[in-house]
C-alpha cells in the first residue's frame, strides 16, 4: 500500500491510543518489536518511522474500525493544536524584549519607580530582587488566576511561565531568605502552570510543573502546598478516569504531615467521595464523604476564606456541581442532571468553566438515556471550548460521543459527532 501520510512518532502513539492497545499489543499488531514502538513514541514529532513502517502504519489505520479512525482524528488534531500552542508560548518567552519587559507589560498597575526596580532586579537579582518584587510576582499570579476563566490558557500561560522562568533563573542568586519566599511563589506559579497545561490537555507538562512545584514548596517549607498539589494530581487522574489513583491521591492529600486550609479540606473530601464512587464502593460510603465535604465547607468562616489563598476560588456553586459528578459516577445520572440543570441555569461560573460543566452535563444526559438533550448541551459546550482553547472540554465531548454511540443514527447525534471531529 502506498504511503498516504508522513507518520511521526506522535501520530503512531495516537493510532495506538485510538486502537486502545498497549505498546506490546500494538507492536505485535504491526509485526515490529515493542522497543521500536517505544522509540517512535519517545521521539514524538521529531521521529519518523522508516518508509516500510510508514506503509504498515497506513495499513493499520485503514483496517481500523470507524470508531477508532474517529478517535485517531481527534487525537491527531489535539497534537497539532498542542504543537502550535507550544510554539506560540516559546516565541513569547524567547522574545528579544526579555523577561523584564515581558513582566513589565504584565504589570500595568506598577508605577515608573517599581518598573525600574523590576528591571534592576532582573539584571542584578542578588542586589535588587527583594521581598517587594516577590510580592509583585505573587500579585501577578493571583491576577492571572482571577482572569483565567475568561482569558483561557493561551493568553494566561505565557505570563505564568514568565514568572516561573524568573524563579528558575534568579533563585540561585538571591539571599537565602528571599530565595525561600521566591520559591514559595514559584511553587504556586508552577502548580498554576500545571493546571493550565491540564486545560490544554498536555498531561506530560502538567506533571512536570507539578513535580517542580513539589520541589520548590519543600525547599520553601510550604507544607500545605504539597498537600494541595496531591489534590490537583488527584483531579488530573479524573481526566483519565483512573478512579483508584484519584482516590488514593485524595486520601494522601488529607492525611499528610500538613494542615490543609479549610476549603482545600472540603475539596479533598469531595474528591475522595468521587473516587469511592468510581471504584464501586457502597453509595452510603460516598454519601458520608460528601456530607463531610459539605460540613467542612460550611464550617469555614469568613476569616478562614479571606486567609485561604489555596482555596480562594472554591465556592458553594463549585462544590454543588462536583456533587453532581459524584452522583453520576455513583450510577445516579438523573439526579446529576437535575443538579447540573439547576446550577448551570444562572451565570455562576467563568465562561470556560461553564463550558466544561456543560460537557459533563451532556455526559450525564447521555447516561440517563436523553440523547437529543445530550447533543444539544454538548453543542453549547463545544462552542465555549473552541473559544477558550479548552482541550480538556473537547476530550470530555469525545467521551460524550462515545456514550451516544447507541443513538448514532439520530440526526442530533450525527451532527454532534461531526462538530467534535471538525
Amino acid at each position: 500500500m502506498a504511503t498516504v501520510r508522513r507518520w511521526t512518532g506522535r501520530e503512531a502513539r495516537a493510532l495506538r491510543q485510538a486502537l486502545r492497545q498497549s505498546v506490546r499489543v500494538f507492536a505485535e499488531h504491526l509485526g515490529v518489536a515493542a522497543r521500536t514502538v517505544s522509540k517512535w513514541e519517545a521521539g514524538g514529532a521529531h521521529t519518523c518511522p522508516r518508509p516500510d513502517y510508514q506503509a504498515i502504519l497506513d495499513t493499520a489505520l485503514g483496517q481500523a474500525d470507524r470508531a477508532a479512525q474517529e478517535r485517531f482524528a481527534l487525537l491527531t488534531e489535539d497534537e497539532r493544536q498542542h504543537t502550535d500552542f507550544d510554539a506560540s508560548v516559546t516565541r513569547s518567552l524567547q522574545s528579544p524584549a526579555g523577561f523584564a519587559e515581558q513582566l513589565s507589560a504584565a504589570f500595568p498597575v506598577l508605577n515608573l519607580d517599581d518598573l525600574q526596580h523590576l528591571t534592576a532586579a532582573m539584571s542584578d537579582s542578588g542586589r535588587y530582587l527583594d521581598a517587594k518584587m516577590v510580592g509583585h510576582f505573587e500579585q501577578q499570579l493571583m491576577s492571572c488566576a482571577d482572569d483565567d476563566g475568561s482569558r483561557g490558557p493561551q493568553r494566561t500561560l505565557p505570563a505564568v511561565l514568565g514568572v516561573v522562568g524568573v524563579v528558575e533563573q534568579h533563585a540561585r542568586r538571591v539571599k537565602p531568605a528571599i530565595r525561600r519566599q521566591l520559591l514559595a511563589v514559584g511553587a504556586r506559579g508552577a502548580e498554576f502552570a500545571g493546571w493550565l497545561y491540564r486545560d490544554v490537555y498536555r498531561p506530560d507538562l502538567a506533571t512536570f510543573w507539578r513535580d517542580r512545584a513539589v520541589e520548590w514548596s519543600q525547599e520553601a517549607g510550604d507544607w500545605p502546598m504539597q498537600g494541595y498539589i496531591l489534590l490537583k494530581k488527584s483531579q488530573s487522574a479524573w481526566d483519565e478516569r483512573d478512579g483508584l489513583r484519584m482516590l488514593t491521591l485524595a486520601q494522601a492529600a488529607q492525611t499528610g504531615p500538613w494542615t490543609l486550609p479549610p476549603l482545600v479540606k472540603a475539596e479533598a473530601a469531595q474528591q475522595e467521595a468521587r473516587g469511592l464512587a468510581m471504584v464501586s464502593e457502597p453509595r452510603a460510603a460516598v454519601a458520608r464523604k460528601l456530607d463531610e465535604a459539605w460540613e467542612l465547607f460550611n464550617a469555614a468562616g469568613a476569616a478562614d476564606r479571606d486567609a485561604d489563598q489555596l482555596g480562594r476560588h472554591y465556592s458553594h456553586d463549585l462544590l454543588k456541581l462536583q456533587t453532581a459528578i459524584c452522583h453520576c459516577e455513583a450510577g445516579e445520572p438523573i439526579r446529576a442532571v437535575d443538579l447540573y440543570s439547576a446550577w448551570l441555569a444562572e451565570d455562576r461560573f467563568s465562561y470556560r468553566d461553564r463550558g466544561y460543566f456543560l460537557s459533563l452535563m451532556a455526559g450525564a444526559q447521555a447516561q440517563a438515556g436523553e440523547p437529543d438533550d445530550a447533543a444539544e448541551t454538548a453543542h453549547d459546550a463545544l462552542a465555549v471550548a473552541v473559544e477558550t482553547s479548552s482541550q480538556r472540554t473537547v476530550r470530555e465531548l469525545a467521551r460524550v460521543c462515545a456514550l451516544l454511540e447507541p443513538w448514532q443514527g439520530r440526526p442530533s447525534v450525527r451532527d454532534l459527532r461531526g462538530a467534535v471531529l471538525a
